[in-house]
């Protein structure tokens, strides 16, 4: 009978996409908007933004953090916070080893800021996606309800990095050697932003024009594709941008997010979401829900946390419940700062320091982490409460 629950429940029809998680079409939606994303970064598009942040900076170890957090928050917020991340660390890396000075205030600076803005839009994350998704919220309600939380959270962790690094951030330094950035295709970079610029404002639309979000993001995927073949057949080149988009897309997610999705319908079977649900407790859900969360995808991972907490906030009352989702989102992304274990981004941005050199392991993670993150997760949650 258990073997016969799970299976009708992974391979029935509103498991695999026709039902209100979707797993299929929240991958569909991320794996898009991440190959959106990725083929700027294939044009240089990020690599000469980074360029100018640190040419701009000159001999200023406080405007460096100021003008990364700044370019990172900004990009973060329209493309995807993993991107950012691994783009920009190995920049930052090269500068800090010429000019002479500790890379790790900067570097940490740049996961704090793409970590905490991932949160504005619904595409920064897929955990957004997904617990959004749960419940139905679409895209405009969901950046209607989270971009002052974002922002408190946003403005938190600033003042709390200014604090934490000022010993560094107060000193001069000398000017490094910039890493080399260049265009690689003007023409093909116009047509990415437009792309992306155009998707972002379809998206935000959909559900007025009854389209779902996926559909939006798998059609400008299609159209760049398109653009890109004609542009290297008038070239007479091969179309090599987009297959290493395709190459570079996050396809590890897709096993390991309907593996989440199977385990989860195994918890169902024993009831632990009702379970979680009773041990959390009613009244406060968004402090309780955020609380919980943060720390719990430090034990699990912030993808597992979401789709198990999908189910559990499933039995939370209907009033309370957007409430209770959008805090249990905040948490998926703040919770990243605590150990390299909250995130898949944490885990692959330590391997690149160690790539680097560098060590910032989990005692780090935890004394800057703690510090930064459960401040900004209070704001958010403070501001979150009051608008819901």
């Amino acid at each position: 009978m258990f073997l016969r629950y799970v299976l009708t429940a992974v391979f029935s029809p509103e498991s695999v996409g026709m039902g209100t998680v979707a797993p299929v079409k929240i991958l569909g939606l991320f794996i898009s908007m991440t190959v959106l994303s990725v083929f700027l970064d294939e044009l240089g598009f990020f690599k000469v933004l980074a360029n100018a942040a640190l040419k701009k900076a000159g001999q200023s170890r406080k405007k460096l953090f100021y003008l990364l957090y700044a370019t990172v928050s900004v990009l973060t917020v329209f493309t995807s916070n993993d991107i950012i991340v691994l783009t920009f660390t190995p920049f930052i890396c090269y500068f800090s080893s010429s000019a002479k000075i500790n890379p790790i205030p900067y570097l940490f600076t740049v996961f704090v800021a793409a970590n905490t803005w991932s949160m504005a839009l619904i595409i920064g994350n897929p955990t957004n996606i997904y617990l959004a998704s749960s419940l139905g919220i679409d895209f405009f309600v969901y950046l209607r309800t989270m971009i002052l939380p974002t922002a408190a959270a946003g403005l938190a962790s600033f003042f709390l990095l200014k604090i934490c690094f000022r010993t560094e951030f107060n000193q001069k330094m000398s000017v490094g050697i910039t890493p080399a950035g260049h265009i690689t295709s003007p023409f093909l970079l116009i047509v990415g932003i437009l792309h992306l610029a155009l998707c972002t404002l379809a998206l935000s639309v959909s559900s007025f024009l009854g389209v779902e979000m996926w559909q939006v993001s798998l059609l400008c995927v299609l159209s760049l594709a398109l653009w890109n073949i004609f542009y290297a057949a008038v070239k007479k080149r091969f179309p090599s941008e987009f297959v290493r988009c395709l190459k570079r897309a996050p396809w590890n997610l897709v096993p390991f997010l309907l593996l989440m999705f199977v385990i989860v319908m195994v918890l169902e079977y024993f009831k632990l979401p009702s379970l979680l649900h009773s041990l959390i407790g009613k009244g406060a859900e968004v402090f309780k829900y955020g609380l919980v969360s943060f720390f719990a995808c430090n034990l699990m991972n912030n993808i597992p946390m979401s789709v198990l907490f999908s189910a559990v906030t499933q039995n939370v009352p209907e009033a309370q419940r957007v409430g209770a989702v959008l805090a249990v989102t905040v948490g998926s992304n703040l919770g990243a700062f605590l150990t390299p274990f909250g995130a898949l981004a944490g885990l692959m941005w330590q391997k690149i320091l160690r790539g680097q050199g560098l060590s910032f392991g989990w005692k780090d993670f935890v004394r800057y982490g703690g510090r930064i993150g459960i401040p900004s997760l209070v704001a958010a949650l403070v501001v979150l409460n009051f608008l819901v």
